[in-house]
């Protein structure tokens, strides 16, 4: 009978980190054609959009017990339609942290913190960016 008690009286956790939902929440959200990056900076998206990605750059998580809020931080795709990407992101972001982690998703915001001009203007200016100079001034 006291077994019985003990195993009444457990009570089973299943913790969930706040990176690994951050990491869902970015590679749902990167689905989407038109988000050229995650996050803010210009050589930090020059490099998301080079394929040298950090899922869970430019996203917050908040946990409450089995809820989460989460804010996603994205420069978007020059001439896109930024509402529909927007709420595109929401719906595929909710749909897979809730589908993988059976968590309640709260509340999704998106901030747009750029637009970019595609990934061939962006690889030419990095690598503009990352030659050495090249303007020695001639001997004689």
């Amino acid at each position: 009978m006291s077994e019985q008690l003990k195993e009444q009286n457990r009570e089973d956790k299943i913790k969930i980190s706040e990176e690994v939902i951050a990491t869902i929440a970015g590679i749902a959200a990167s689905e989407n054609e038109n988000v050229a990056s995650m996050g803010g900076g210009f050589v930090d998206g020059i490099a998301g959009m080079l394929g040298r990605k950090t899922p869970s750059k430019g996203i917050k998580v908040e946990m409450k017990e089995d809820q989460v809020i989460i804010d996603l931080a994205v420069v978007m795709q020059y001439g896109c339609k930024i509402h529909e990407v927007a709420r595109d992101m929401q719906r595929r972001v909710r749909e897979a942290v809730e589908d993988m982690t059976g968590l309640e998703v709260l509340t999704i915001n998106v901030s747009v913190l750029g637009v970019s001009m595609g990934k061939e203007a962006a690889k030419v200016e990095l690598l503009e960016e990352l030659s050495p100079p090249t303007n020695q001034a001639p001997k004689g």
